[in-house]
């Protein structure tokens, strides 16, 4: 069999933004905008509310495994985002809640240190 010598004429193309299932247009990773309709976006939305969310509540949400919220949590949450992740037990169910972290305190902390 030959290969045929006809070559395509097609324009390279730039990344196009795309559109998530709301209907809104937003740029992926390199265009700078974050996108709001995924399944960590959602997660973290529940980790940062006052009550907090449990793995089964994460499970639901998000559609996965178990063992991949509790790598979610450890890996991306504590790990790469650096977010202040607390948990307690509540009626033998383990919560989890992202902690508000108040620069002030931060800053005072650091500075009693240095002057010790």
């Amino acid at each position: 069999m030959a290969k045929s010598t006809k070559k395509r004429d097609r324009a390279p193309s730039s990344p196009q933004p795309f559109k998530s299932r709301s209907g809104q247009q937003q740029k992926d990773k390199r265009g700078g905008k974050s996108r709001t309709d995924t399944k960590q976006s959602r997660a973290i939305t529940l980790l940062r509310s006052a009550k907090g969310a449990t793995i089964d509540a994460l499970m639901k949400t998000t559609g996965w495994k178990q063992h991949s919220v509790r790598g979610f949590l450890a890996g991306v949450v504590r790990k790469r985002l650096k977010l202040k992740l607390s948990s307690k037990e509540v009626d033998d169910t383990r919560v989890y809640r992202i902690a508000s972290t108040n620069i002030s305190k931060v800053i005072s902390r650091q500075s009693k240190r240095r002057s010790s």
